[in-house]
């Protein structure tokens, strides 16, 4: 059933949360909330002050899409019914060794609630139980709180810091590292 999801590009988190592979037509709703949240987001997300138009958020689109399409990547929009909320992907995933690290983002106004909890579940999910993966990572900056709530939630084990390793407003960040194994995953037992 999972992967049908994925292959119809719609996932139903909860409620009216579902994750869609980007598409084209989504560049000015996810550009118009980048912009909106500009200072909220580029607080640790380095590609913000870069993104200044719709058509840079129009090449990241393609770019992804033509990862997806080559089985390196996943992206995807988080809508809560026909509003954009934020995004949850992959990096390159790498396929040697079964891993793959995943980030995400969350419009201001949509946080609070768990939605990006729900969605990183389903997101890691489907990269060990679909994809068989054998690993997941989730890097934060040491001074995300918010970020870093999502893999302590998740269960995932802190397994170092790497120095410097990231850069936000002109300054490089120290990084944690978060991971979890396919064995260990809550929903993996459960099969």
């Amino acid at each position: 059933m999972f992967i049908l999801e994925w292959v119809m590009f719609r996932v139903p988190i909860r409620g009216d949360v579902e994750l869609r592979l980007l598409e084209e037509r989504h560049a000015p709703a996810i550009f118009s909330l980048v912009d909106q949240d500009r200072a909220y987001l580029r607080e640790w997300l380095p590609w913000v002050d870069s993104t200044l138009a719709e058509d840079d958020t129009l090449s990241f689109i393609q770019s992804m899409r033509a990862q997806f399409a080559a089985n390196e990547s996943i992206t995807a929009g988080i809508w809560q019914g026909d509003r954009f909320t934020g995004v949850v992907g992959t990096h390159k995933i790498n396929w040697l060794y079964r891993k793959a690290e995943i980030g995400y983002w969350l419009g201001a106004a949509f946080q609070g609630s768990g939605i990006m909890t729900d969605v990183c579940r389903a997101m890691i999910s489907h990269l060990f139980q679909d994809l068989d993966l054998h690993r997941v990572e989730i890097l934060c900056a040491t001074g995300n709180a918010k970020s870093m709530a999502i893999p302590k939630r998740l269960g995932f084990t802190l397994e170092g810091t790497l120095k410097e390793a990231g850069f936000a407003r002109g300054q490089f960040l120290d990084l944690y590292v978060f991971g979890m194994l396919k064995q260990n995953w809550p929903q993996t037992k459960r099969r």
